[in-house]
């Protein structure tokens, strides 16, 4: 910018611009940032409860490589898209969106893990409310709970601190961690979908799945999945 001082001449302006956050709203980078977030922060709310309820520590990654479950990240994502709009709103009106919203995410979440894999990681047939055994009462409650800490405290926080990021740094390494986590997610899908074949007594066909079958064998991706169950073997 420039500016005309008392002499009539023209010189430089010493206001600089002030540069535009590579987060700002909701755009795909802080999108991106909350369900990395939430993948991680759902793995460990729920190994702390286990904790705390069964007193031992239990494996409840989604994903060969990290403490991330894909249930979380997505459940963070609906319930921020879906109740932005209620930020300001009172508790109920969000603890009733996450309540919807994270009972959604949860059932679709099982449904395609069952079409993609013939396998669960969750059974609540037989409890209150119960829908297909794929949710209930109890975790809508508790997505409700979640919904309302997460937009009234933990959201804008984080969202701030994203915010803060410079853009030469946070925009690099939101692409290199959304290639970890395709990579991630891709990899344990495969090596779960090995893992079905291989109880239905399909050998592996050719080199990608041999390897499969000697990276990731029953034994090592049942403790990474230790609540995992073949729909089969549940009915």
């Amino acid at each position: 910018m420039e500016k005309i001082n008392y002499a009539g001449t023209r010189e430089a302006s010493s206001a600089k611009p002030v540069a535009q956050s590579f987060a700002k709203g909701l755009n795909f980078y802080k999108l991106f940032w909350i369900f990395f977030i939430g993948s991680f922060a759902g793995v460990f709310v729920e190994t702390l409860y286990c904790l705390l309820t069964r007193h031992h520590f239990e494996s409840r990654s989604g994903l060969i490589y990290g403490p991330f479950n894909l249930v979380y990240g997505f459940g963070a994502l609906f319930i921020t898209l879906g109740l932005y709009w209620l930020l300001n709103k009172s508790v109920l009106f969000i603890a009733a969106g996450g309540f919807v919203l994270g009972g959604l995410c949860e059932f679709v979440c099982s449904w395609v893990q069952e079409m993609l894999f013939g396998t669960v990681s969750w059974e609540y047939s037989g409890s209150p409310m119960s829908i297909q055994g794929r949710i209930n009462l109890k975790y809508c409650i508790f997505w409700a709970i979640l919904a309302v800490v997460w937009m009234k405290l933990l959201f804008p926080m984080l969202s701030n601190l994203i915010e803060k990021i410079p853009g030469k740094i946070g925009k690099p390494l939101t692409w290199i961690l959304l290639v970890f986590m395709v990579f991630n997610s891709a990899i344990s899908g495969m090596a779960v979908a090995r893992m079905s074949a291989r109880y239905h007594g399909i050998p592996p066909r050719n080199r990608v799945e041999v390897f499969l079958d000697r990276r990731y064998p029953d034994d090592f991706l049942k403790k990474i999945y230790p609540n995992m169950m073949f729909v089969s073997d549940k009915d």
